[in-house]
């Protein structure tokens, strides 16, 4: 195992590869755009699939296409382009495809501008395509983490029949770090997929991939399953770590680049004679709601730090059902929080307590 200096984009693109993907479609957007330019290398020297679509709709649909064939299928892009996909992503879990997505986040709303945020966060926990239908998310805080989910992604995407998206926002995507690319991944059991439209050399009978249900009764047993499917990710799939949680005397919640943040944060006010924990949550859909059970009596309560004008701090809220005082603490527009700004909330908790 050897270290290597690596962009956050590129490391994306070789863990990719590394996890055997077959086919990549997608469309130029920052701050995610190294992604398919490594991929539009590697893939065709590995013998893969790379297009660059005319469209992000064009390139989810693509997706669609080819995770229909069994194939391991990717794209990637940055908030308005994820928003294209909406419609296609519906299909996809209508169809019960597996697949990864990658969503790099900027800020917004609207076009917004190219610099870091997590304003997406609505919009990968709760979807913007239409019916009742979840994507599997995972939310890493480094480059090294973002290798190893890229790689858990598509296999748990294969197993549950699913797609997984990967969370990130611009610092991520953007930022250079000391990573190996050759740390142990261990493969899980993946099943055959017996589903796909392989045509009959790898399957009797016709197998037919579609979304469309025009049977009340039919569609709603559908629904039901997925649901079942669902209930058995929030089972198995949670992830989320625990920092600095022996009595504190308050609790950070943090995701991502934020959770690096808030990570400096805490050990400047240990210094200070003040405990601060931290509830990590790594998969963001399904949210570590059992994480909050752990918190212990000693805490005066919880502050949620987002690169955002607060979107998590409602799954905390329900997660926390009332236990203890919740504050937020976020800044919005491409902005991100100096660790001094972490304190100062910390600080003043008793004035940011949301009613």
């Amino acid at each position: 195992m050897s270290k290597q200096l690596l962009k956050g984009n590129q490391a994306i693109a070789l863990a990719a590869v590394q996890a055997g993907v077959d086919a990549y479609f997608g469309y130029p957007i920052t701050p995610q755009n190294e992604v398919p330019e490594y991929l539009s290398k590697y893939l065709p020297e590995a013998g893969k699939v790379f297009v660059q679509a005319e469209s992000e709709v064009a390139a989810i649909n693509m997706v669609y296409g080819a995770a229909g064939a069994g194939k391991r299928a990717m794209t990637s892009s940055s908030s308005v382009g994820i928003a294209l996909k909406q419609e296609g992503l519906s299909y996809i879990c209508g169809s019960e495809l597996p697949c990864l997505i990658v969503s790099v986040m900027r800020s917004g709303p609207g076009l917004g501008g190219i610099q870091p945020s997590q304003a997406d966060y609505y919009q990968a926990t709760r979807g913007g395509g239409n019916g009742d239908y979840h994507l599997i998310v995972y939310a890493p805080e480094s480059i090294q983490e973002t290798i190893h989910y890229i790689k858990e992604g598509f296999d748990v995407a294969d197993i549950y029949r699913n797609p997984v998206m990967i969370l990130i926002d611009g610092l991520i995507g953007q930022m250079m770090e000391s990573v190996d690319m050759d740390v142990p991944y261990t493969p899980r059991k993946l099943p055959e997929k017996t589903w796909a439209a392989m045509g009959k050399k790898y399957h009797s009978g016709q197998n037919v991939i579609n979304s469309l249900s025009l049977n009340p009764d039919h569609l709603e047993k559908h629904n039901l399953d997925l649901q079942a499917k669902y209930n058995l990710v929030r089972k198995n799939e949670v992830r989320y770590e625990l920092i600095n949680m022996e009595n504190p005397d308050y609790v950070i919640v943090a995701y991502g680049s934020m959770a690096r943040i808030a990570r400096s944060a805490i050990e400047t006010l240990g210094e200070k004679g003040i405990h601060v924990g931290m509830i990590r949550p790594i998969t963001v859909w399904p949210f570590p709601k059992e994480a909050f059970a752990k918190i212990p009596s000693t805490c005066k309560g919880i502050l949620v730090v987002e690169m955002s004008l607060g979107q998590m701090v409602d799954d905390v809220e329900i997660a926390n059902r009332g236990k203890f005082p919740i504050a937020f603490y976020g800044r919005a527009g491409g902005n991100v929080p100096d660790p001094t700004e972490v304190e100062q909330a910390i600080l003043n908790f008793g004035k940011l307590v949301r009613l």
